[in-house]
């Protein structure tokens, strides 16, 4: 079962979360507020480049990232991975094949 949620990107908190050891990585994770209840979460922008496509106040569209309830891989903390950002697919954008509606 796949968890799918709209969320709110919360204020400009763009951040790079290390990862955890062998490995040496900074990760490119951004803050969510969910519309639902309110809670502020973690999740990782997929792709190189990603994080250009995604600003303050977006709403964005979450999926589960990895395994159901846990972190994945050596990311610590972090649960789910953004999809959709104003109703475009992220790897669209990422692409080319699509542009973010100017609202």
């Amino acid at each position: 079962m796949r968890l799918t949620s709209e969320l709110l990107l919360s204020d400009s908190v763009c951040s790079g979360i290390e990862s955890k050891q062998p490995n040496s990585a900074v990760r490119k994770c951004v803050r969510v507020q969910l519309i639902k209840n309110g809670k502020k979460i973690a999740a990782f922008v997929p792709n190189d480049g990603c994080l250009n496509f995604i600003d303050e106040n977006d709403e964005v569209l979450v999926a589960g990232f990895g395994r159901s309830g846990h972190a994945k891989g050596d990311i610590p903390g972090v649960r789910f991975k953004i999809v959709k950002v104003s109703g475009v697919a992220l790897l669209a954008l990422f692409k080319e094949k699509k542009e973010k509606p100017r609202s």
